[in-house]
This record gives structure tokens, sequence and C-alpha cells, in this order.
């Protein structure tokens, strides 16, 4: 007999509506004292059963319970799928359709709600760099561009409410089109992993999700006011959520930004205003199986660049680099003249989904896209008022996914995506034009699955074909067309001659192929260890292809190069977190290899009628990437320690050098005091030490200047390459709570370079120009309601 008592059961309770594990729901024997809770995956073990008729039970707040009885004669699985009531379901839609990292193996970290507030009157860039392992390269100090584990611009995708962002992302210049007051949560995925975003994304992704509306009546919404001493303005920003009982929603979020001329410790950084417009509507119905959503997203930019990064000729470039401050400082202003850059972004979003019994979600998205962007020089004769760069980019895209859930223990996503893309440059600038007319289509199709091995495995995989195709209309100077022996590589791609030019008609077509596949590992501890190999390939885009000018507002010329190739990267990444008590841990270490990687790099100088600008080349090579990403927390009565530290080392493999504008080792750490009961109050103080770079590529020249005593040229060294020194801040920030009958007001202090301590930052193209920004005081008032 008892050997009939040592059957065991065990199990997954999981969310019928999504898959998502169930945690903390009660599995009981009935009528026997056995009864477990399930773990954060869902899992349950009963053990020391009889074998025979047995009835289970598992019941869970929110959920209707469930009874399965069965006839035990040896070891059994069974899972049972549970309906949420309506009251789950707002809770989970509340916080929104979160990254769900439980059953992959994809390297994540994320940053909700009331951290990203903190940055309302920021960018998206500024609030990514508190996650280990995130960086940014900067121009000025306004415009943003994240960097995931030493990679950024095309091998880094933004999602924002799944839509892939396409807004001439190419441009190490180009920040994201976000405004991250319409954020409710942003997860950074590490690698090129997440296959369903894109096969490109070797840097990684970066999933940006608004706010979602219940489905109860009620009406939500915040206001938040920012001031800047630092600039002498500051933002606002207000959403809105009105949502019924039947499903039917609409939503309604914006925001406004001025800021005049940023200061430096020492002296005023001239022409560094910044104005900011963004919009976003919504309308949509959910019925839970099934639904249908219109959005409408606008962010309008206008940004300053530093006066004095714009020289004449080859002495103010040198003299400007070597000199302590700007040659152009004027006194503060809010007006924001050339150079400049303007740039609209619209979204459109129609999507609409259906949950099919036994078979899973189906769903359909359509998007349209329009990114204008002009660039505004320096210019004589009165045509300041005329952009320098001026281009429009259109992209069409259709999305269908199905999420199959039917199978057991397996979680499999299949979908097919479309784009068309059109780029007009305004050939009226009396400008040579950097990029050219193109049009470009895309097609992907792929297939991912992750599956619940048993109560510790999970295993995943995917793959995703694409490709591409561009066509462009593009003038050359003949000789340089000739130069570069394009007339006899590609003379399939002449049109006609014209002058000193010729026309030709330059298409290329990409196929690609990009897969995954890991594993993750959770301790009885539940320390869990994630392991992951993906191989992602990315397509040249148009400005390493066709670059042909100057890039006016990080001051430089560009040269592309028509015989790139796709880059093919070999990633392996692993990752080890688990909490002990009161202290938590998070370790990433991984290696990139990418074959035909394409690198932007500075070989010279050039003097045009516009001035002296440095020259970049595109080339590619052979490079390896490696680096660790950590992040620990430690918390004890009312205080709390976090620490953050990321170390990447690029090296070009074929020229046995450093690669350019690799982030630098850099540590954060931040103590917090915190008082539940005096109204949420907590002060902070955040230490940030950022080394020196080391490693980095020669890329110095020489050039021939007028010695203004003896008249006469003579030949100098330009150092573009030499890294500034390493830095250390310290950052301030202080808030609590005031709660009233149905709203809360919060009230935060934050002081930024608290010691207004001088450096230059390496990853900033501006660097040879100016110091960074000073001290920064920012008072922050938060309503909900």
């Amino acid at each position: 007999q008892a050997q009939d008592c040592e059957l065991t059961i065990l199990g997954k309770v999981i969310d019928v509506h999504d898959n998502s594990p169930l945690f903390g729901a009660i599995v009981q024997l009935v009528g026997s004292d056995k009864s477990v809770y399930t773990n954060k995956n869902g899992f349950y073990k009963i053990k020391g059963v009889c074998k025979g008729d047995v009835l289970l039970k598992v019941s869970h707040p929110f959920c209707e319970p469930e009874t399965k009885s069965i006839y035990l004669k040896e070891n059994r699985q069974i899972n049972f799928k549970l309906e949420h009531h309506l009251e789950e379901l707002n809770e989970v839609l509340l916080k929104g359709k979160l990254y769900n990292n439980e059953s992959n193996s994809y390297i994540v970290n994320q940053i909700k709600t009331q951290k990203l507030e903190k940055f309302s009157n920021a960018s998206l860039g500024d609030a990514l760099k508190s996650i280990s392992g995130v960086s940014s390269l900067n121009t000025g100090n306004s415009i943003v561009k994240p960097i995931i584990q030493g990679l950024h611009s095309s091998r880094v995708l933004v999602i924002n409410d799944n839509v892939r962002l396409h807004d001439q992302q190419w441009g190490v210049d180009h920040a994201p089109n976000v405004d991250i007051n319409s954020a409710a949560n942003i997860t950074v995925i590490k690698g090129a992993s997440a296959l369903k975003y894109g096969g490109d994304a070797i840097g990684g992704v970066i999933v940006i999700e608004p706010q979602k509306a219940p489905i109860k009546d009620t009406v939500t919404g915040k206001t938040i006011l920012n001031g800047s001493s630092n600039g002498r303005g500051g933002s606002i920003s207000t959403s809105l959520i009105k949502a019924k009982s039947s499903g039917f929603n609409y939503r309604f979020q914006g925001s406004l930004k001025r800021l005049g001329d940023l200061e430096a410790p020492d002296y005023q950084l001239t022409n560094t205003g910044q104005r900011e417009n963004n919009i976003s509507l919504g309308i949509g119905l959910n019925k839970i199986d099934y639904g249908i959503d219109f959005s409408y997203r606008l962010t309008n930019s206008e940004i300053g660049i530093l006066r004095a990064s714009h020289i004449g000729n080859a002495r103010d470039l040198v003299n400007s680099i070597n000199r302590q401050e700007p040659f152009f400082i004027e006194d503060f202003s809010y007006t924001i003249d050339n150079p400049k850059q303007e740039v609209t972004h619209q979204i459109y979003k129609l999507e609409t989904f259906k949950k099919i019994r036994n078979l899973g979600e189906l769903s359909l998205q359509y998007s349209f896209q329009q990114n204008k962007r002009l660039e505004f020089d320096i210019r004589r004769g009165g045509r300041g008022d005329r952009p320098a760069m001026d281009m429009e980019l259109k992209t069409h895209t259709l999305l269908t996914q199905l999420e199959w859930t039917s199978l057991e223990g397996f979680e499999s996503n299949f979908g097919l995506e479309f784009n068309a893309q059109n780029n007009f440059v305004n050939p009226n600038t009396g400008v040579r034009r950097l990029i050219p007319d193109y049009d470009m289509y895309t097609a992907g199709i792929f297939a991912t699955t992750a599956h619940d091995v048993s109560e510790r495995w999970d295993l995943d995989a995917g793959v995703r074909y694409d490709f591409n195709t561009i066509d462009a209309d593009k003038f050359y100077v003949t000789s340089r067309w000739e130069n570069l022996g394009y007339d006899q590589l590609f003379p399939k791609f002449e049109i006609r001659e014209d002058g000193n030019q010729i026309l030709t008609n330059p298409q290329f077509d990409y196929h690609t192929i990009s897969a995954t596949v890991g594993a993750t590992y959770t301790f009885k501890n539940d320390f869990k260890l994630i392991g992951n190999l993906s191989s992602g390939n990315r397509a040249p885009n148009p400005s390493e292809l066709f670059s042909d000018g100057l890039h006016h507002s990080i001051s430089s010329i560009e040269l592309g190069d028509l015989q790139l190739d796709s880059e093919q990267s070999f990633k392996a990444g692993v990752g080890f977190q688990g909490k002990l008590k009161s202290f938590g841990f998070n370790i990433q270490p991984y290696i990139n290899y990418i074959e035909d990687f394409i690198v932007l790099e500075p070989n010279g100088i050039e003097t045009t009628i516009r001035g002296a600008f440095p020259v970049y080349e595109y080339r590619q090579t052979s490079a390896r990437l490696y680096g660790i990403d950590v992040s620990a927390n430690y918390s004890f009565d009312n205080f709390e320690f976090l620490s953050n530290f990321a170390y990447v080392n690029g090296r070009d493999v074929e020229q046995n050098e450093a690669l350019i504008n690799m982030p630098p080792f850099n540590v954060s750490n931040a103590i917090t005091y915190s008082k539940k009961e005096w109204n949420n109050f907590y002060v902070s103080l955040n230490s940030q030490l950022v080394t020196q770079q080391n490693e980095f590529p020669d890329n110095n020249f020489k050039t021939d200047i007028v010695n203004t005593t003896t008249g006469e040229f003579e030949e100098v060294d330009v150092d573009v390459s030499s890294s500034p020194n390493a830095y250390h801040l310290l950052n301030f920030s202080s808030g609590l709570d005031f709660e009233f009958d149905t709203t809360k007001l919060s009230i935060n202090v934050m002081i930024n370079n608290v010691l207004n301590t001088n450096y230059r930052d390496y990853l900033n193209r501006l660097r040879f120009y100016a110091d960074e920004v000073g001290t920064n005081a920012m008072l922050q008032l938060k309503l909900n309601y």
C-alpha cells in the first residue's frame, strides 16, 4: 500500500487570456490535507499521492475555482487555465502589457512609471542611462542617442506603442522622436534575441509602452510641471484616460518644453535652447476577446546647435580643439538661431485583435509614419531661413501576428511584416544633398517559441528572414565616381552625365537571416540563470551607402560606400540574477562578434566655401565587443543602496585597434533614505564616476594652416582621437507626497552636478568645442487625479 502512495502530480497554472503564470494559486487535493501554492512561474508539485481516483481543485484571487477529476496510476502533469474577473484584468491593463520575460532568455531591464516621471523634463536617452550597460552618444546636450553595450543608431531599434520607429535613425545626431511623458513602461532588450521586432537589432531593442485603459467606468489623469535653473525654463505634461465598463476608451496626452541657452560652469553655451510640442491621442474598444484601437502621435522639436561648433577654416578648427573655452560666447537668450534642427514626426496606427479559442490571439496592425527633418546652417546672403537640409521620410507598415497558445507548455509567435518607405530630399536648398531620394521595401517573416520544459527549465528559440530592396537616384561628382572605381564596378547604375556630375540609379537587394536560442534555469532559491545565443543580420542603411556631403548639425562631411555588405552579428549573453533577503543582484556578461562591421571614422579635413570640416568615411571590418553589466541593491531599515557598473571593450580585429566611440568604464552608486510615514518622504544622493577612455583608434590627421605671426603655411596635427579626462558627478534628489480626497500632489527637488564640475564626455560629438552643462536645479510638481 505504501508503494501506491508515492506518486507525484505537478503542473502549471496560467491565465487563459495571455498564458501568463499565476503566482500564489492554491492547488488542493480534495479529501486530504495536501495543498500547495504555485511559485512565481505558476508551477506546483504535490508528492505522496495515492493511486486511484483523485479530485484536484485550484483557486486564485479574482478567479473562478476549477476542478479536475482523474484516475491516477502513475506520475502525472496536470495544467490549469483560469479565467480572471474584470477587477484583476483591469489591474493587468493598468500596468500595461509588460514585456513577459518569464519564459524566454532575453536579457532585459525595465524602467517603470514612477522612475520615468523623474525624467519628465529630460529625454529618452537620459532616462535609459540609468540602466547598467546603456549609455548615450550626444550631440551637445539636447540630442541624446541611446547606446546599448557599445552599439547605437541603426543597430538599436526603438518600438513605440508596438510601432517600429523610422525617423532617419541612421544619423548620430538624430535622437529618437519620442515624448518620454507618453511612456508608462520602458523595456530594454540587449542583443538581437527579440526577433519579432526585427533581425537587425544587433545592439538591442527599446520597447516603449503607453498607459493602458482599464475596462471599467473611470477617469484618470496626471499633470507634471518641471522647472530648471540651467536653461531657465521647464516643461508641462498632462494626460487623461476616460474608460467605460463596455470596453470603450479614449486617451489624451500632451507636453510642452521651453529651454533657453544652457550654461557650463564657466560660460554660456550659446545657441543651445530647445522647444518641444508633443501630443498623442487614442480611441479604442477592448472586449478582452477582441478589440480595435486607433492612435495618433506627434512630436515636434526645435533644437539649437552650439554656435561655437560651426567654424570657418582649418585654423579655427585647430584652435577650437586646443582652446579651453568656445570662441563664440554671448549672453543668455531664449532665441534659437542657426545652426539648428527642426524635426516633426507623426505616427498613425490602427490595430485590431481577436482571441480564438483553442488557438490563441490573431492581430493585425497598420501604421503610417511621416518624418520631416530640417537642418539650418549659418548662411550668407540672407538665406538663413532656407534649410541646408530638407528631408521627408514616409513609411507604411503592415504587421500581422499569431500568438499561438493552444499547445500546453508552449508559447509561440508567428508573424509577417511589410514596409514601404519613400525618402524625398528637397533639391532647392542650394546645398549638395547628404543622402539622395530613394524607395525602400522590406518584407519579413518570423517564428518564435518558448517551452516550459519543467518547473526549473525553460527553453526558447526563434528565426527570422528579411528581404530588403532599395532604389535610389543620386548625383555624383564625376571625378569622385571615377576615383572610387564605381564606373568599373557599377556601370549599370549610370543614367546620364550633367556637366561635372553624373546621375546614377543604384539598386541593391539584401537577404538576411537571424536566429536565436536560449535557456533559463530557476534555482530552488529563485536565483535565475539565463543563457542566450543570437545571430543578427543588418543590411547597410541609406546613409552608409550614399552619404556624400556636409552633415550640418554635427559639422562634419560624411562619405558613404556603395560596396558595403550586410553586418552579421554572433552574440552570446548570460544573465545571473537573484535575491538574498535584503540583497539583490543582476550580472550580465556578453561577447559579440560582428563580421563586416560598419565604422564611421574621421580621416581628414576638407575646406569648402561653407568652412572647414572634419571628413568622416564609412568602412567595414571585423569587430569584437565584450563586456559586463552589473547592478545590485541592498536595503536595511529605511535605507537602500543601489549600484550599477558597466564595462565594454570594442576592438577592430582586422586593424588590431580599438573601435571608435566605445563607452568608457562607468560606475553609479546611490543611497536613499525613505520614510513612508512622513508623506512618502525620500532623500537620495547619487554618485557617477566615468573613467577616461584609454582604448580609442588613432584617427588624428595633419593639415596646413596659416601662421598668424609669419603669414606662412605650416603643418599641424589635428587631434580628434584623444579622450577627455575622467570625471565624477554628484546628484541630489528629494521629495514627498500629499494625499487629498481624490488627488495626490507629489513634490520633488532634483539637483544634477551639485558641485558644478567642469568636464567633457568622450561620447559627445561636440566635446572639442565646449564643456558639458553645469549645475541644474529642478523643481517638479506632479498632480494625480
